[in-house]
């Protein structure tokens, strides 16, 4: 029997429906792995469901927890059944956040289906967080019963402008500087941002780049993207600064490799008659960004230009593969600064 206690109403901002399926990026970072977790917090609290209400159940990945026998629930997952079962014991709402669900093996998303298909939806509402897809049979109840909310891969120009709304919230005082060099380090992580933010904060006063630069470390997540726009750009300043950053924690022939695609792409969309013969050759979606992007620039870099990349990328690798560690650094960046000579375009060489 439950107490007289009432429910509490969902707080303003709009119905949320009781099944949600907070989908992240397959490939969340750090930064997008607490977006995605704070988005699922929001919409619990917007149902009117506190942290104390909630019950939180962390899914084993690939290979951390054997399945159960006949295809019973692994023990992390048991706790699901009672919270969909029982709801709260003081008349509130139940909260089920379900984290990391992409892991969910197929027998135990069939049963978690069929104990939504019973619950009671005035009692209970369940978040599913991943990176990625659910389980197929989860994933149509949620379609049918639920509501799915998508939270796209954070970007370095979405870092910039939540690195922006957190300085006013902090009342940090930051010279342009400190904020470039912010972005430098963490990027789109803004998880780890935060937490640089919250030292900064403690520090008080007007803080410089340079004091940014000096107290946090490389960041670990620099995608190898960045580096091949600014070699495209023929901007050698920032490609050298992506170089170091990426390099301070990736292996250059990971970078090679990248190169090595690009140029490919490059080479085939030079000699393609059109978009959708380019796509065959490579045997990719025609609206594929990579493609659509090495199609856009087909005409910036001559033959000559290719062929010279190709040789450079081919000594490159030979000396990574066969010198000594101390000299690879010098190696990537005399070919990145070569690549932005000749992937820069003539009329960015001649201003």
């Amino acid at each position: 029997m439950r107490s007289g206690r009432a429910v509490r109403p969902p707080a303003p901002g709009g119905t949320v429906k009781p099944i949600l399926h907070v989908k992240g990026p397959a490939d969340a970072g750090p930064g997008d792995r607490s977006e995605v977790l704070d988005r699922a917090r929001r919409l619990l609290e917007q149902s009117g469901i506190g942290p104390a209400d909630t019950v939180r159940i962390d899914v084993p990945g690939k290979g951390a927890e054997e399945g159960g026998e006949d295809g019973a629930l692994r023990p992390a997952v048991e706790p699901i059944v009672p919270a969909l079962q029982s709801g709260s014991l003081f008349g509130d709402r139940q909260g089920v956040q379900v984290i990391d669900a992409q892991w969910l093996q197929s027998g135990e998303a069939e049963i978690i289906a069929e104990l939504l298909e019973q619950a009671d939806p005035e009692t209970v509402t369940v978040v599913f967080v991943t990176a990625g897809a659910l389980p197929a049979r989860l994933a149509r109840t949620v379609r049918e019963q639920g509501e799915v909310v998508s939270v796209k891969k954070l970007r370095e120009r979405d870092g910039a402008e939540w690195l922006a709304g957190q300085m006013r919230a902090r009342k940090l005082d930051l010279a342009p500087d400190a904020v470039a060099a912010l972005l430098q380090r963490f990027g789109s992580d803004v998880a780890a941002m935060g937490q640089a933010l919250d030292q900064l904060a403690s520090i008080g006063g007007k803080l410089s780049g340079a004091q940014v630069l000096s107290r946090f470390a490389n960041r670990p997540d620099e995608p190898m993207w960045h580096y091949a726009d600014a070699v495209a750009d023929g901007d050698v300043a920032s490609a050298l600064r992506r170089l170091s950053d990426f390099l301070a924690h990736g292996h250059p022939l990971q970078l090679l490799a990248f190169l090595e695609s690009d140029l490919r792409r490059r080479a085939l969309a030079s000699a393609a008659p059109n978009l959708e013969t380019l796509a065959d050759w490579l045997n990719s979606p025609a609206d594929s960004f990579p493609l659509q992007k090495a199609w856009r620039r087909r005409k910036a870099v001559s033959d000559s230009e290719l062929q010279r990349a190709l040789s450079a990328l081919t000594r490159a690798d030979n000396l990574l593969k066969t010198a000594p560690e101390e000299i690879h650094r010098v190696t990537m960046e005399r070919l990145t600064v070569a690549l932005c000579l000749w992937y820069g375009g003539k009329a960015r060489r001649a201003g």
